[in-house]
């Protein structure tokens, strides 16, 4: 399992918004579940679609794995609301919450599960 680290609300509307589509400048192979990590930095005034509140800062973790999701493929153009446009979209599935945050650093690009947590994500 790998782990990406995304800015907060961004990191909240994957696991809990129906956020299905995570847009990225770079392409990947990996498939497969896929961890969500909160970053430290949060993204004022982004713009959730339309029918989306986004949460009140002071209610998103940071500097934590949420959950997981599945990574099924990576597209180039997309329907999905979510989509950026100028990038690549991540398609995401089957997003499980965890039901307590896992406190750790994130990191760039993907990166594996601290070893501590393997058993926790995969449970």
């Amino acid at each position: 399992m790998k782990v990406l680290t995304v800015k907060q609300p961004w990191a909240w509307a994957i696991l809990h918004a129906g956020k299905d589509i995570e847009n990225r400048g770079w392409v990947t192979h990996y498939r497969g579940p896929l961890a969500i990590h909160a970053g430290a930095a949060y993204v004022r005034h982004s713009e959730m679609p339309r029918g989306v509140r986004e949460p009140e800062e002071a209610d998103l973790v940071f500097s934590a794995i949420l959950g997981v999701v599945d990574l099924v493929d990576v597209v180039e153009n997309s329907r999905s609301k979510w989509f950026g446009g100028d990038a690549y979209g991540w398609v995401l599935k089957n997003p499980r919450p965890l039901a307590k945050p896992l406190p750790c650093k994130g990191r760039l690009g993907l990166w594996p599960v601290p070893a501590e947590f393997v058993r926790k994500l995969k449970g």
